[in-house]
């Protein structure tokens, strides 16, 4: 492998990881939006407070990481969609400033009114910057963004069949991903009714997924015929393994197997976006935008691809390890309970 090629499968790899912890920390959100009056919906909004805790922050970890990356390894493709699709991601980023604040202003205040008013920016970011994130993912995919300095339509490029069906999956990915992860931490808190609430939406979430996906079928099949041909052929085997651990998701919730549903849920979301990638390669911006974007022709020079390699080893060193631990902090057994 060339020194682009290992740097975009990097970079793929912080993507995955933000799509997977983010996914958990915005479906979160999600719920909290439905989980009920202030004083009925309080247990539930305490476990997704608790739930999240490990990913607030180290979240961004990863969405700087990909950000950076793409930036230093391939600068014209970073200057071609920040600037075609600034729109959904400066709507994005606001999104998770707002997020933050609200959820800590929550915390911290102590009328009523204000609870609910903060609680509501939080639910409602939490639902919209997945979506502005997902149209992004479409744009790029369906090659609406073209090299150059918002050489593409700043409307158009993220608001298409493709961008719209990208951000309906991301939130719905999201809220089913947060749902098999509560499943299992309310267990572990002994609140069962809690489990078996999210046990539910965890089952209806993961249907409705799964016929929006089959619906997208449709969709790309329309709007994105390069991308749906990358997806049905080379990229084949890894849409099947999606849709097999899916529904394999599907029957570990059923049979309350909530441990292992998180192994086949983080599967399911990873193999979709190793697939778009596969389906996509060897472009970093696909026709019909754009003809001549390969990872080879949109990367640095190799002097600067193996100095932020190098480093990227070293940081890894030191950062995967205390995440792994802040991880299994939060997950022991013998944690004090909360209070009901």
């Amino acid at each position: 492998m060339s020194l682009a090629q290992w740097s975009i499968t990097v970079l793929w790899i912080g993507l995955t990881f933000y799509a997977l912890l983010a996914g958990a920390d915005f479906g979160g959100g999600f719920w909290d939006l439905f989980a009920g009056t202030s004083r009925g919906g309080r247990p539930q909004r305490e476990l997704i407070e608790h739930s999240i805790g490990p990913v607030w922050e180290a979240n961004h970890v990863w969405l700087i990481f990909v950000i950076v990356l793409l930036w230093t390894a391939f600068p014209t493709v970073f200057a071609a969609v920040m600037s075609t699709l600034y729109i959904p991601l400066t709507l994005a980023a606001l999104g998770i400033i707002v997020r933050g604040a609200a959820f800590a202003f929550r915390k911290a205040s102590d009328e009523l009114g204000l609870q609910r008013l903060f609680g509501a920016a939080f639910a409602l970011s939490s639902v919209l910057t997945p979506f502005f994130l997902g149209t992004v993912a479409g744009g790029i995919a369906s090659g609406r963004v073209p090299l150059g300095l918002a050489a593409g339509d700043l409307l158009t490029s993220w608001w298409n069949p493709t961008s719209v069906l990208g951000g309906t999956l991301a939130v719905g990915t999201a809220a089913y991903l947060a749902t098999t992860y509560l499943c299992a931490d309310a267990v572990r808190e002994g609140r069962h009714e809690l489990a078996e609430a999210f046990r539910r939406r965890a089952l209806v979430t993961g249907i409705v997924l799964g016929a929006v996906a089959l619906g997208g079928i449709v969709v790309l099949h329309t709007d994105a015929p390069r991308l749906f041909d990358g997806l049905t052929h080379r990229a084949l085997p890894l849409v099947i393994a999606s849709a097999v651990a899916g529904v394999a998701s599907l029957l570990l919730v059923l049979r309350r197997r909530y441990l292992l549903v998180r192994v086949t849920a983080a599967l399911a979301v990873t193999t979709v976006l190793w697939g778009w990638a596969l389906a996509q390669y060897p472009y970093l911006l696909p026709p019909p935008a754009t003809a001549d974007v390969t990872i080879a022709a949109g990367a640095a020079h190799p002097a600067v691809l193996l100095a932020t390699l190098i480093a990227l080893g070293v940081g890894a060193a030191l950062l995967i390890p205390s995440l792994m631990w802040l991880f299994l902090l939060f997950q022991r057994r013998d944690r004090v309970p909360s209070t009901p």
